[in-house]
């Protein structure tokens, strides 16, 4: 029986150009990969450049918070699907937006707590009725349509500022209407009160 012994003193890179291997592989250059790669593990890579679609399963997640961009000024997407954007827009151009509604319907004794969340209000008011607000950020303008249902005798808290200090006395039989137009000149807070610079046009029929 012949036995042949092998020896082989040195191995390099440059000696290898085919690998089948279930360990670990460390590569001097590039990895040329014609098929599918999985990777179940954690991996870190520098730079990535990807021709085709790339579908992610789970978030994609910078390494810390606010710190990278997707894009740049010079390099941006083209269009961006998302469903919901988070953040003030203050950055945001070529949006254009609807005004937001609300729509209050008050009866004698109650009060319409106008939300300055939104852009234009309507309240339909029966009786005596007070006008009111919640929230709201300088300067951010707004719309108040009051349309009497049978008698109304509408009022305002002491946060709406008129001219020269006058509160405009709004019609009171059915079917007026009423316009008010006012800024927020001052958000409330915390012992400080609103202000809502404020003018009317009252009576249309």
């Amino acid at each position: 029986m012949l036995y042949i012994q092998v020896f082989i003193l040195s191995l390099t890179y440059e000696d290898v150009t085919n690998i089948d291997s279930v360990g670990v592989i460390t590569a001097r250059s590039g990895i040329d990969c014609n098929g599918d790669i999985d990777v179940d593990g954690h991996t870190n890579l520098d730079n990535v450049n990807i021709v085709g679609v790339t579908t992610f399963a789970g978030n994609i997640l910078p390494g810390t918070d606010s710190s990278h961009n997707i894009g740049s000024n010079g390099v941006r997407f083209a269009n961006a699907y998302v469903d919901t954007y988070y953040g003030d827009g203050s950055n945001l151009t070529g949006i254009e937006v609807g005004l937001s509604t609300e729509a209050l319907v008050k009866t004698n004794g109650q009060t319409a707590l106008l939300d300055l969340s939104k852009d234009d209000h309507k309240v339909t008011a029966t009786g005596t009725v007070t006008i009111d607000v919640t929230g709201g950020t300088e300067p951010s303008n707004h719309t108040l349509r009051v349309v009497n249902s049978g008698i109304a005798t509408v009022g305002f808290s002491t946060y709406f500022l008129f001219p020269s200090g006058g509160t405009p006395v709004l019609p009171t039989a059915s079917g007026s209407i009423s316009l008010i137009s006012f800024t927020v000149h001052r958000a409330g807070a915390v012992g400080v009160s609103t202000q809502l610079l404020s003018g009317s046009s009252v009576n249309f029929s």
